[in-house]
C-alpha cells in the first residue's frame, strides 16, 4: 500500500552536480527518467524529501521542504537551494553529494506569470529562485520592472537580461520587515496603470510591499500575487 501511494505521490531523481552560487546558494541539478514529461510552469515549486520524519510521517513521505523549480527540461531539473540555518533542509544542502538518491513531489503552485500591461518583481535573496526562470520565460518585449534586496552583490543571481531591475544592499541588516525594500519600491517609476506584481521572500516584507502597491498606488488587490517564503520563528509557509 505505502508503495503505491509513494508512486502517487513522489517521483525518483538523483543528484547529479552541487555548484554554488555565491555565499549562501548552491545549485543542485537533479536527473532521472522519471523526471520527464512533468506539468512545470516557470515559477512552480518542489517539495523535496530531505529526510527521514517522526514516524506517522515518515511512514508516507517523510520530511519535505520546498524549493522553486529553477530549470526544467526533460530529465534534467535545477534547484537554487538558500543555505541557511540548522533544520533538515539546510542540513541536506550542505550535505548531499553527487549520486545520492532522493524523492520528490511533482511540480505544483500557483505563483506564476499571466498576461499584464507589465509586471513588477519584489522581493529579497531566497526570491530569486522564483523570479529567474518566470523572468526568463517573458515573451520578448514585455515590460517588467523590479527591485531585488540582497545582503551584498555576491549574493546576486543572474535573472534575465530583459527586465529593469534595481538592486538594494543591506549590508548586514536584517532581511525581515525591511523598509529600504519598501522605499526602493516606492521610488520606482512605474506606468500610471497597474500593471501585475509578485511579491516573494520574507512574509512581513511583503505584507509591507503590497500594502504600498494597493494603499498608495491604488493597485487592485487580484493584481498583486504574493509567495511567502520565510519569517523569522516559522517554517513551512508554503
Amino acid at each position: 500500500m505505502k508503495s503505491r501511494l509513494l508512486d502517487r505521490l513522489l517521483v525518483a531523481a538523483q543528484v547529479h552536480t552541487i555548484e554554488s552560487l555565491g555565499p549562501r546558494m548552491r545549485l543542485v541539478t537533479l536527473t532521472g527518467p522519471d523526471l520527464a514529461g512533468l506539468d512545470w510552469q516557470p515559477g512552480r515549486h518542489v517539495r523535496l524529501q530531505v529526510a527521514a520524519g517522526p514516524a506517522a510521517v515518515d511512514w508516507l513521505v517523510g520530511v519535505l521542504r520546498t524549493y522553486t523549480v529553477w530549470h526544467y527540461h526533460d530529465q534534467t531539473m535545477q534547484l537554487v537551494v538558500f543555505d541557511h540555518g540548522d533544520g533538515p533542509g539546510a542540513h541536506w544542502a550542505r550535505t548531499t553529494r553527487s549520486g545520492d538518491e532522493l524523492m520528490l513531489m511533482k511540480p505544483q503552485g500557483s505563483f506564476v506569470t499571466a498576461p499584464a500591461p507589465y509586471h513588477l518583481f519584489v522581493g529579497e535573496e531566497t526570491a530569486q529562485a522564483a523570479f529567474g526562470p518566470m523572468l526568463r520565460a517573458l515573451p520578448d518585449g514585455t515590460k517588467a520592472f523590479g527591485v531585488i534586496e540582497v545582503d551584498s552583490p555576491e549574493e546576486r543571481l543572474e535573472l534575465g537580461s530583459g527586465a529593469t531591475l534595481e538592486w538594494s544592499y543591506r549590508r548586514g541588516r536584517s532581511a525581515a520587515s525591511s523598509e529600504t525594500l519598501v522605499e526602493a519600491v516606492r521610488g520606482l517609476e512605474l506606468p500610471a496603470e497597474p500593471g501585475r506584481a509578485y511579491l516573494a521572500g520574507e512574509a512581513r516584507t511583503i505584507q509591507l510591499v503590497r500594502r504600498h502597491l494597493v494603499e498608495e498606488r491604488n493597485w487592485p488587490r487580484r493584481n498583486v500575487l504574493t509567495k511567502p517564503f520565510w519569517t523569522p520563528g516559522r517554517k513551512g509557509m508554503d
